[in-house]
């Protein structure tokens, strides 16, 4: 089978590491994979897996984008995929429009993925005009069935899985923790409260900050680490976060990390991880990262965080921006020296690929039928 997935970009964030995952799954597999965005620095790591990475300005939302409709359908005459994949709506859009160029017996198959609860206007109706289109959760699939015209059995609900033995071992690697370390020697003897996800106000990292106050006046040998890359477009809120930090005189008491590529290891080192989100949130892959390291996970109870807590970890969830609760939550389940934390295999790569593929291939089989 050739597979080819359409996004923005390959810089950073849930939806490129998993358009990756799932690229070398399709290899491992015997299937050719190509994947079609403006670039990124996550290009390298598709590219030495297997996959093809074809570059083009897919991801401006202007007008401007509509001139690579021809170069995409060009494209696709090229490639011939046997099924499409659109992850973003300004892709989806160039790619519909391309694809629906082409003669209808060449025209491949072609599959949504609805990684958010998208504002309901046209532009973002674009997810819904796909042969069979996938919801990241039961909250998203809820929704989708309330804003557009989709027949259920065009709709399939597949969490994003996680490598859960990329994640999975009994304690951080001794040579990466002396580096953390070396790097930043106040962690050291630290208990360790991880707030993974990009900077971003509805993330909750400033609920994170004052939750971080109280827990470190009632134990001091607890410690915040914020890890998640600033954009462009939220420098001024990273900069609203270290001012508010140090109004509550946390300067030695919350560390920003940045962007990473060793939360796995952060994972482990954690004594807990926190999911703070203000919104609800179509999944939450940071929640199943955690687990699948065995580290507990405390989260509000909203959004698509929550189902994967109430399937996983449910003790963790606390009531929506009670901060309060949150807190107390973090100290109880701190002072419990171990967590019985099984991960069940529908949150697994493995099964998000399985039934991923079953998609494609149902799709493909009516696609031959249907056609003379």
């Amino acid at each position: 089978m050739r597979v080819l997935q359409v996004l923005p970009a390959l810089e950073s964030g849930g939806v490129e590491r998993g358009t990756i995952e799932f690229a070398a799954e399709l290899v491992r597999r015997g299937h050719e994979s190509f994947v079609l965005s403006s670039g990124g620095s996550l290009t390298r790591l598709l590219d030495a897996q297997g996959s093809t990475h074809i570059t083009m300005p897919v991801h401006r939302k202007s007008p401007a984008s509509f001139g690579q409709i021809r170069p995409v359908r060009a494209l696709l005459q090229q490639l011939q995929p046997d099924i499409i994949h659109v992850r973003s709506r300004m892709p989806a859009w160039i790619t519909w429009l391309a694809w629906r160029g082409l003669p209808k017996d060449r025209r491949p198959a072609l599959v949504s993925t609805f990684h958010g609860m998208y504002s309901v206007n046209p532009y973002s109706a674009i997810m819904a005009r796909a042969d069979r289109i996938i919801a990241v959760s039961e909250c998203v699939k809820a929704y989708i069935l309330q804003n557009y015209k989709v027949p259920p059995n065009h709709l399939s609900v597949i969490q994003r899985g996680v490598d859960a033995a990329a994640f999975h071992t009994s304690a951080p690697d001794p040579a990466w923790r002396s580096r953390l370390y070396q790097q930043y020697p106040h962690l050291q003897n630290k208990r360790i409260v991880l707030m993974p996800g990009r900077i971003s106000r509805w993330k909750g990292q400033l609920l994170f900050i004052d939750a971080m106050a109280d827990i470190i006046r009632q134990n001091p040998q607890f410690h915040g680490v914020v890890v998640g890359g600033t954009e462009a477009g939220k420098r001024h809120f990273m900069k609203e976060l270290e001012q508010h930090r140090s109004e509550l005189a946390l300067d030695q008491h919350v560390t920003f990390l940045g962007q990473r590529s060793d939360m796995a290891e952060l994972y482990r080192l954690a004594t807990l991880v926190c999911h703070m989100s203000t919104k609800p949130e179509p999944f939450g892959r940071t929640v199943t990262e955690a687990l699948a390291a065995g580290t507990p996970v405390v989260a509000f109870d909203r959004g698509g965080a929550a189902e994967t807590l109430k399937a996983c970890f449910p003790q963790g969830l606390v009531a929506p921006d009670d901060i309060r609760a949150f807190v107390n939550r973090v100290l109880t389940l701190a002072d419990q020296p171990t967590h019985s934390i099984e991960l069940p295999e529908r949150f697994h790569l493995e099964a998000q690929t399985e039934a991923t593929l079953q998609v494609y291939q149902q799709l493909l089989a009516a696609q031959h039928h249907s056609r003379p």
